[in-house]
């Protein structure tokens, strides 16, 4: 008799149940489980006491549809808050791709939520170091978290998603722990939480800063590897998921899954969307000497892509040992009911996806045709929401930038590559500044694709923030504890003549110049624009460029940073309101500027003398200034804008455009400061201004009688 049947005075019963939903789903009269498992031989749903720790009852799954495993536990054995795993019978040949273990608990892909922490022991790996074909005994449910039964029930209050549309879009990304760890307007028992994120001095911020659209790293369960906890690091930003559909417990005070929608109900009735980073291209169970935690012990040959003739190993697309096999049906089939659950239940808008090309992947390679895109296109759900990609992955073919499906939006490094080169100073970069200024039609003018389909950024988490792009020529990543020999090598960044901290007032004041420079590009281009968290007002991780593992104030958002760049703040804001102000900065149809009159066309660009640029021009790598004429679209407030970016070292004299009578040209941004610009407010016509080294000016024509 179980310690469960003894409890109840009862015998513990399973019913056949249903094989849909995938998981454990509260009926209210009782609970079904269904574990997908094609090569198994018997199921066996593992039910513990409230710590955990004791095993109360194992109980065989007594249905199988196909290759679901699948039963209904009546309500008076347990229900919502009840914990449980997995222990799956079947072969254990790694050769064949078949590492069955009963000896190991198995963490339900499909848990709604997960209770306790992972402790790395060796009974956590299902074989001996060599594994040679013989499992090891050893029981591993003390070392694992236990999936929870969930109820679900929510009170969304009426809340409504934003709905903002991508030519109006402004992504922040923020990590939901390093954004308030530090913040002291938040209550110390919030801070670092999903309930952080919904404090009113948080709320008040962002809407100052006037972004829409929230990007949160990985808020899927996931576990720090071995080899971290072994130097006394941590996964920071939690690429290495567990539990796709379980929220990461520790952004919680109490219950994740409660505590993950009241932040999405608040940010939705504050105006804010929600898109979440998700990770579907790899598991935290890494490759043939990882432990055994959940898909390699329920049915490795179809969760993963193994090696062909060699399947006891995994192919490695993600760069972390091993990856999802979404080209399986059933593998695909739980991806596509997760980011259901996530739209429909947790009221998400949308999902950045990790390493994305993985998705489209099947053994002839990528495909922008590959059936779980087509599937999202039909979705009648999740064909609504913002898709973007991560375009790249680790495998062969892997860089796929501008090749997804239409419908979807990407990260666009080639943006971020150039505009940092050009602000850096390289030289012969003129075209392909303005092919990414204009939204890189290049790569996203096919298949009916919009300028909204660039993801543009000058930095993300993955890299050096943008005060350390301006003030480091090099990483410094020794934190790390891997020698430095980690993170990207070549940044296209310069330190403005000092590494790192400096006292000097002209590289600081350089610095400060160069951020505004990236900022004014970023959010004046053509596109869907991304700040970093925390980059307008100078953030650092003090030239740490892979701070992955840095669970500490180098990661931490610091808000003391505010006041000592209360400027830049203040800049970055009016950056916003103009872009939002102005329709042709979030035009959804790509530039021409080819034909018609000067006052027809939508762009023009300027030669410093006063000329548009002719072939001759684009090609002269001396030319370091170049302006850019912008229309007035329909609706838009004021006048034409004229924008001049000069990445050289020396002052330029530009001609400025001729205009309508009694008509000339007014500062909008100057990156030097117009406060320390001795011209008048009102510059004439066919008049040259001087532009200072390293800035940019904005001007916007208007008329003498209304300046």
């Amino acid at each position: 008799m179980s310690d469960l049947e003894r409890s109840t005075g009862n015998a513990v019963r399973l019913e056949h149940g249903v094989p849909q939903p995938f998981g454990a789903n509260w009926t209210g009269q009782g609970t079904n489980f269904a574990l997908f498992s094609a090569n198994a031989t018997r199921v066996e749903l593992c039910l513990f006491d409230a710590s955990g720790r004791v095993e109360r009852a194992r109980l065989r799954l007594p249905g199988r549809t196909g290759g679901i495993w699948h039963g209904f536990l009546p309500a008076e054995f347990g229900g919502p808050g009840t914990l449980y795993g997995y222990r799956v019978h079947g072969p254990y040949a790694p050769r064949e791709g078949h590492r069955f273990n009963p000896a190991k608990l198995l963490i339900d892909p499909a848990a709604l939520a997960l209770d306790g922490r992972l402790l790395w022991h060796p009974a956590l790996r299902g074989a001996s170091e060599h594994d040679d074909g013989v499992p090891d005994g050893q029981d591993s449910a003390p070392f694992v978290p236990k999936s929870r039964i969930v109820e679900g029930c929510f009170d969304w209050r009426e809340s409504r998603a934003p709905n903002v549309p991508w030519r109006d879009t402004i992504i922040y990304e923020l990590h939901v722990k390093g954004f308030t760890q530090l913040h002291p307007d938040v209550p110390v028992r919030h801070r670092g939480k999903y309930l952080g994120m919904i404090e009113p001095a948080v709320i008040d911020y962002l809407n100052r800063l006037g972004v829409t659209t929230l990007e949160l790293m990985p808020c899927q369960a996931f576990f720090s590897e071995e080899f971290l906890i072994r130097k006394g690091l941590a996964n920071y930003w939690g690429y290495n998921p567990i539990a796709w559909y379980a929220p990461a417990a520790e952004y919680a005070v109490q219950d994740a899954v409660t505590e993950f929608k009241t932040m999405v109900r608040g940010l939705h009735e504050a105006g804010f969307e929600v898109i979440l980073d998700v990770v579907f291209n790899h598991t935290a169970e890494g490759n043939e000497h990882g432990p055994t935690l959940s898909m390699r012990g329920i049915d490795n040959a179809s969760h993963y892509r193994l090696v062909p003739q060699r399947r006891e190993f995994y192919e490695n697309l993600s760069g972390c040992g091993n990856t999802v096999a979404i080209d399986d049906p059933a593998t695909r089939a739980l991806v596509l009911d997760c980011l259901r659950y996530w739209a429909s239940e947790m009221h998400v808008d949308g999902f950045r996806f990790d390493l994305a090309p993985v998705l489209g992947r099947d053994r002839g390679g990528y495909s922008r045709h590959a059936p779980l895109f087509s599937a999202l296109q039909s979705d009648p759900v999740l064909s609504n929401l913002k898709l973007i990609a991560e375009p790249w992955d680790v495998g062969p073919g892997g860089y796929q930038l501008g090749n997804f499906p239409n419908g979807w939006s990407e990260w666009n490094d080639r943006y971020r590559d150039t505009v940092r080169a050009f602000w850096r100073g390289d030289v012969g970069l003129l075209g392909a500044f303005a092919e990414r200024f204009a939204g890189s039609s290049d790569l996203f003018r096919g298949y009916g694709r919009k300028p909204t389909a660039s993801i543009n950024y000058v930095t993300a988490h993955d890299g050096f923030t943008l005060h350390d792009l301006v003030a480091y020529g090099r990483r410094h990543n020794e934190a790390n504890l891997e020698n430095n020999s980690d993170g990207h090598q070549d940044n296209l960044s310069w330190n403005c003549g000092v590494e790192g901290p400096s006292e000097d007032r002209a590289i600081l004041e350089l610095r400060r110049r160069q951020m505004r420079n990236l900022l004014a590009t970023l959010f004046l281009s053509q596109g869907v624009p991304m700040l970093q968290a925390g980059d307008e007002f100078a953030r650092t991780q003090r030239g740490n460029n892979n701070a992955y593992c840095q669970d500490n104030p180098i990661s931490w958002v610091d808000w003391s940073r505010r006041e000592t760049y209360a400027a830049l703040v203040e800049f970055t804001r009016a950056l916003v309101d103009l872009r939002r102000s102005r329709l042709w900065l979030r035009r959804d149809t790509f530039l021409k500027g080819a034909r018609g009159t000067r006052a027809s066309r939508d762009v023009t660009w300027l030669h410093p003398a006063g000329h548009q640029l002719g072939e001759h021009d684009w090609n002269d790598v001396s030319l370091r200034c170049i302006g850019v004429m912008m229309a007035v679209a329909p609706g838009d407030p004021g006048g034409e804008l004229l924008l001049v970016l000069n990445n050289s070292d020396e002052s330029i004299a530009f001609k400025l455009p001729e205009l309508g009578a009694d008509a000339g040209w007014q500062r909008r941004v100057d990156t030097v400061g117009v406060e320390a610009a001795t011209e008048p407010d009102l510059l004439r016509c066919s008049e040259k201004v001087e532009v200072g080294p390293r800035s940019l000016l904005l001007l916007e024509s208007t008329s003498a009688a209304t300046s």
